[in-house]
């Protein structure tokens, strides 16, 4: 029996998968094609939040559409499509050791991601470029998605 691939979707390529935008398509695409669970982490839960308040803010969601793509989420996680992996001190601990080595851009959020990815032995799943050269300098195994 062959081992099933784990996959890690940091919050660039996650929100593409629930508001149209220029990415949307090829994450729809690349999730349909996956066995689940995709795994997101505690970090991603709060970015997703936030970038749905910013969006109300800035008058580009209203508060129905707010809700219903919260609610659209939640039931994506309940269902298992996405499972929820806490970060730890480990992760924290590996970020500050990648941030320390000063051979990427990576900045502090993103460097949870990977480690959690990282942590995970997940395969990283970005629309983010900064993230994906970073992934690649650290090794670690990455899908870049971009505008096609």
């Amino acid at each position: 029996m062959s081992e099933v691939e784990l996959y890690y979707i940091d919050t660039s390529a996650l929100l593409p998968y629930y508001r149209e935008e220029l990415m949307s398509q090829q994450v729809e695409s690349l999730l349909t094609s996956l066995q689940p669970p995709v795994l997101i982490s505690n970090l991603t839960k709060v970015e997703f939040t936030s970038a749905i308040a910013r969006w109300v803010r800035t008058g580009e969601l209203n508060e129905i559409q707010a809700n219903l793509l919260e609610n659209t989420f939640n039931k994506d996680v309940n269902s298992g499509l996405f499972v929820c992996h806490q970060i730890i001190a480990a992760h924290f601990n590996q970020a500050e050791k990648w941030l320390s080595g000063r051979k990427t851009a990576l900045r502090t959020l993103d460097a949870l991601h990977i480690a959690c990815s990282w942590d995970n032995a997940a395969k990283l799943i970005s629309c983010d470029k900064i993230m994906h050269r970073s992934a690649t300098t650290l090794g670690i195994d990455n899908i870049f998605i971009t505008e096609t």
